[in-house]
């Protein structure tokens, strides 16, 4: 199974950026992306890579679901 999480651009650099992806932060590429993002966007983050920018609220909606999914898991439930 493949996974791509929203992270929020804290930094952005040429081709590349650091991603805050829940407190966690990486450098990734923005190659991909159709339009150069800047600080404060969010973004769809696959295996390195910006792959989309991402609406706020569906983020913030879609790391609630993650948040949840991990603490189900934590709780072996």
């Amino acid at each position: 199974m493949c996974l791509a999480v929203p992270g929020r651009l804290v930094d952005v650099e040429g081709s590349e950026a650091v991603v805050d992806l829940d407190g966690i932060r990486r450098r990734v590429s923005i190659m991909l992306l159709a339009e150069p993002p800047e600080v404060g966007d969010w973004v769809i983050v696959h295996v390195g890579f910006a792959i989309s920018l991402l609406d706020p609220a569906e983020a913030e909606a879609t790391l609630d679901l993650l948040r949840t999914a991990a603490d189900l898991t934590d709780r072996g439930g």
